[in-house]
């Protein structure tokens, strides 16, 4: 395969995955493919078992696929070794899961500075950049506070300022709301869409509810290890 047009932000081609089963192997995603550009949203909708985080997980080159190819602004993520493929991974893509992901024993500001810690980047204006992103989701007041001293949605808006810490080009959002209630669900999604539009960050939202994957540029569902337009 040519290397891919500079303008794609990530471009994967015939993504496949197997998982060995009981019996037999499952085979989970069959010839994918998948592009996106800068400032891009794009969301996937399938059903539960259909292989969406698992889709996530070979875009972020969590897991390896069996076969295709993946590139990173142009870089063959692939061939790269796994060091050099996890520091890009950090300057690249941030990460909004379903289930938070903090660290109990650190305070909503601690948190947020994780990410930013991965890639050495910790002095003032990192530290700046923390509070202020607090301060846009709407927890300036909520800076100290431990992960147990929060509701569910304050928490995945800290989940959400971890993520945009280091200025990524590209957010991945696994069921961002799957863990919340409905009017809940519906502000952090305003959040997530409009924090993306001001940072000119791309979004790969994974949802379960049409009304959401409806606001994204491009809908997708997975259906039976194949991406079709939703």
């Amino acid at each position: 395969m040519s290397k891919p047009s500079s303008d794609l932000l990530l471009e994967a081609r015939g993504l496949s995955k197997t998982f060995v089963g009981f019996s037999e192997p499952v085979d989970v995603l069959t010839s994918v493919d998948f592009d996106i550009r800068a400032g891009e949203t794009v969301s996937i909708r399938g059903e539960s078992g259909s292989g969406k985080t698992t889709l996530l997980n070979m875009l972020s080159h969590l897991e390896v696929p069996n076969a295709g190819s993946l590139y990173w602004e142009g870089r063959n993520i692939l061939k790269m070794t796994s060091t050099t493929t996890a520091r890009l991974r950090a300057l690249l893509i941030g990460f909004v899961f379903q289930s938070f992901y903090l660290v109990p024993e650190l305070n909503a500001l601690e948190n947020v500075l994780l990410a930013a810690r991965i890639l050495g980047n910790m002095n003032a204006a990192i530290r700046r950049r923390a509070s202020l992103l607090l301060d846009r989701v709407g927890l300036s007041a909520r800076e100290r506070h431990l992960p147990s001293q929060l509701s569910g949605g304050e928490r995945q808006r800290v989940a959400v300022a971890r993520a945009l810490i280091n200025a990524p080009k590209l957010i991945l959002a696994d069921e961002p709301t799957g863990n919340l209630d409905e009017a809940t669900g519906q502000d952090i999604m305003d959040l997530l869409l409009n924090l993306c539009r001001e940072e000119h960050a791309s979004l790969i939202l994974v949802t379960h509810n049409p009304s959401f994957a409806r606001r994204t540029d491009r809908q997708l569902n997975l259906c039976r290890g194949r991406l079709e337009l939703g």
